[in-house]
C-alpha cells in the first residue's frame, strides 16, 4: 500500500490534533500516512481549491469549508448527502463524504446512551448540531432544536422533522447536547444554559472537546449529571474518514478499542 498524503483544511487548523490523530489511526489500520494541516482565509478558498485535489489522496474539511467544497465535487455520498456538508474528501473521485453522524452515533453507544425514545434538546442549528439532529431522530429521539438564528432551527424542522424552540425553557429533558461554539476559545468559562434548565435534565453531553469540560459540563456534573465531551465524536469521525481512504469496512468495536489506546498516549 503507498503511502497516502492527507490534510486537513480550515480557517485555521494551526491547532488542530487531526495530523496525530488519523496518522495513529492510519498505523493501527495497517496503514502509512503523511498529514498536513492547510490553513485558509475564507476568500482565498476558491483560489486554493483545485490544488487540494493535485497534491492529496484526500483531506479533511472543517470549518468554514464543508459547504464551500461542494462546488468542486462530483458527487456527495451517503451523510454529505443527507446534511448538505462534507467532512471528507477523496481527490480521485472527488467524492465528498460526511462522517460527523457517525461519529456521533458511536459516542453515544460506546457511551451506553440509547436514544430511542429520548427527549433531546440540542443547542445549535449548525454544522454538528445539524448531524446530531438527523441521527437522532432517525435513531427514534424526540429532538428540540434550539438557535439564537431561529431560522436555522426552523430549516431544520422542515428538512428533519425536529421541533425548532423559539425559547429555552426550563423544562425536563433527557439529554441537552451543545453544539455550538460556547465554551471554547473566548467563551471559555461561559455554559450555553443555566444551571435551573441543567439540573432539570439527565445527561449533558458537549460536542466541544477543548477545554476536555467546559463551564456546561462542569455545571451538569456539579448537578451529579452524567457527562460528555466531544473528543470520542471527534476521534470516530476520523476512524471512519480513514477507512474511507484506505477502502475498508469500518469495524465499531475495533474504533473503541482504538480510542480507548489513543486516549492512553
Amino acid at each position: 500500500m503507498k503511502k497516502l498524503k492527507l490534510a486537513v483544511v480550515g480557517k485555521d487548523v494551526s491547532q488542530s490534533s487531526s495530523p496525530k490523530m488519523h496518522t495513529f489511526i492510519a498505523r493501527r489500520l495497517g496503514a502509512e500516512i503523511e498529514y498536513d494541516k492547510v490553513s485558509l482565509a475564507p476568500e482565498d478558498f476558491s483560489a486554493h481549491a483545485e490544488e487540494l485535489f493535485k497534491k492529496y489522496d484526500g483531506f479533511n474539511v472543517t470549518i468554514p469549508f464543508k459547504l464551500d467544497i461542494i462546488p468542486y465535487l462530483k458527487s456527495l455520498e451517503g451523510d454529505a448527502h443527507t446534511f448538505g456538508a462534507v467532512n471528507t474528501v477523496l481527490s480521485a473521485t472527488r467524492a465528498g463524504y460526511n462522517t460527523d453522524g457517525l461519529g456521533f452515533m458511536l459516542m453515544l453507544k460506546n457511551a451506553g446512551i440509547e436514544p430511542e425514545g429520548k427527549s433531546v434538546l440540542i443547542l445549535g442549528a449548525g454544522g454538528a448540531g445539524r448531524s446530531a439532529a438527523k441521527k437522532l431522530k432517525d435513531a427514534g429521539a424526540d429532538v428540540y432544536v434550539f438557535d439564537m438564528r431561529a431560522q436555522s432551527a426552523e430549516e431544520l424542522q422542515r428538512e428533519f422533522g425536529v421541533t425548532a424552540v423559539q425559547k429555552i425553557e426550563n423544562k425536563p429533558y433527557d439529554i441537552i447536547i451543545n453544539a455550538t461554539g460556547v465554551g471554547m476559545h473566548k467563551s471559555v468559562g461561559i455554559s450555553p444554559v443555566g444551571e435551573e434548565l441543567i439540573a432539570l435534565c439527565g445527561r449533558a453531553i458537549d460536542l466541544i472537546y477543548v477545554p476536555p469540560k467546559s463551564k456546561f459540563l462542569e455545571i451538569a456534573e456539579s448537578c451529579g449529571k452524567q457527562i460528555l465531551n466531544g473528543m470520542a465524536m471527534l476521534f470516530y469521525q476520523a476512524y471512519y474518514a480513514e477507512c474511507i481512504y484506505l477502502s475498508l469496512q469500518p469495524d465499531d468495536a475495533k474504533a473503541k478499542e482504538l480510542f480507548e489506546e489513543y486516549c492512553t498516549l
